[in-house]
């Protein structure tokens, strides 16, 4: 596969994932389509070797794996997040202000708020409805066209805004949807008719609840003089799962694998989806049910967490450790912290840098500023969790947690190549200490 088929893939992933619900959704087709089949938690499983599964937890967290002809040889482990930071839509969102209808939002995550204003937004999400016969369904729903605005305040009426401007997240970022001089209509009705259209079956009669997201519509596109780049919404972290995704439909069945994908790691992970909840502890309880065999089988996995990492930015360099830039097109960056925000140690570094060397790929090391604070991702809760050595990596990255973040356009390839040969190699890396040599 070459970039150019890659990347037109992952641009159809991303506009078709404008949530983690629908991440999710689009996840499960691309699983559905290899083969692989969906399992309910609720019930009980009869699992096949060599028959790839997944599940689903209704929040959108996802796992997918495989019991191949190896019993006791450990998990080749995966991980990633589902969310993205965003606007999500209050509750009770109807404003009408000044002949306006705006829709008020909750900031979600850590989001770079100065990107949203004039840009065309769009809603999308989950619906939870009654039906005729006063039973409850969910569905997913995603306008798809531009139906907000977040206007900037002009600079004759704001002479600071260039340099002083701060941003007030529960008055200045409301969306504006519409003019109410002459209508009211609310945020409801329109979600209403939306679903008529659609046709959704069972039809619903009242929409009791929702998780909606405001977020940019316009669609991923290649940009630079030479395409050098990707600019797109969402890239943290689902280049990570688009990637891992297409890695997992072609691994071989022989092999133990396993994907989890989270979500809510952009507010911490507490829930029930999130890394520091139950999934893959329960997951590998069922696997597993005797703990003798499900601690051998954990010595003997390892664990990759995939979450974007920070590109050196040459506008400001003087934000990245020396002697460490982290450039767009240049591999993947292995992810270290001192006080173990990111799970890397030497040794799982070692590993991943193998798996490097094995593919030819090119391979690159971040860390964090002694005087700035670091970030942290899934990698060191799920090992500390499930008791498996780990790595954090990710894509280099600009602007992340911006509406629209950029990537290098072989940085999807170069991840994509050693993830996959992570989950075809016959055998994982291994690390022996060397015996120490008496000197002379």
């Amino acid at each position: 596969m070459d970039s150019t088929a890659l990347n037109k893939q992952l641009f159809d992933f991303l506009s078709h994932s404008p949530t983690p619900f629908h991440a999710v959704d689009s996840m499960t087709a691309l699983l559905d389509k290899a083969g692989f089949k969906e399992l309910d938690e609720r019930e009980q499983w009869n699992l096949s070797r060599n028959q790839p599964y997944y599940v689903i937890r209704e929040d959108g967290a996802l796992v997918a794996f495989n019991l191949g002809e190896e019993d006791h040889n450990g998990f080749r482990i995966i991980g990633s997040h589902s969310d993205s930071p965003c606007l999500q839509v209050k509750p009770k969102p109807d404003i009408y202000e000044k002949s306006y209808h705006q829709i008020g939002v909750e900031v979600y995550g850590g989001a770079l708020l100065h990107p949203w204003f004039d840009r065309e937004l769009s809603i999308a999400g989950r619906l939870a409805y009654r039906s005729e016969d006063s039973s409850i369904h969910t569905t997913l729903i995603d306008l798809a066209r531009p139906v907000a605005v977040i206007p900037s305040v002009a600079i004759h009426l704001d002479r600071k805004a260039n340099n002083e401007h701060t941003i007030d997240a529960q008055k200045d970022i409301v969306p504006l949807t519409g003019l109410s001089a002459t209508s009211k209509t609310s945020l409801a009705e329109i979600l209403q008719s939306h679903l008529q259209e659609t046709g959704i079956q069972p039809s619903p009669q009242e929409i009791l609840s929702s998780d909606l997201y405001f977020y940019d519509c316009r669609a991923p596109c290649h940009t630079g003089f030479d395409n050098d780049f990707i600019l797109a919404g969402r890239l943290d972290n689902l280049l990570s799962c688009f990637v891992i995704t297409l890695a997992m439909t072609a691994a071989p069945p022989a092999h133990n694998f396993m994907f989890v994908c989270n979500n809510h790691e952009e507010v911490g992970s507490a829930t029930a989806s999130g890394a520091h909840g139950n999934l893959l502890d329960a997951i590998f309880e069922r696997l597993y049910p005797e703990p003798a065999s499900r601690y051998r089988s954990m010595a003997h996995s390892f664990f990759i967490s995939v979450d974007n990492a920070h590109a050196v930015h040459p506008n400001f360099p003087e934000k990245h450790e020396p002697c460490h830039d982290i450039l767009l097109n240049h591999g993947p960056v292995l992810k270290i912290n001192a006080a173990q925000k990111y799970s890397s140690t030497g040794v799982s570094n070692a590993i991943f840098k193998m798996l490097c060397h094995e593919t030819g790929t090119p391979v690159q090391e971040f860390v964090m500023r002694n005087d700035m604070a670091c970030g942290s991702t899934i990698g060191p809760v799920t090992s500390s969790k499930i008791g498996v050595a780990a790595v954090d990596i990710g894509a280099a990255s600009l602007g992340m947690h911006s509406i629209r973040e950029v990537t290098g356009s072989q940085d999807p390839l170069l991840m994509y190549t050693v993830i996959s040969h992570f989950l075809r190699r016959d055998t994982l890396p291994t690390v022996t200490q060397a015996c120490d040599v008496e000197s002379a």
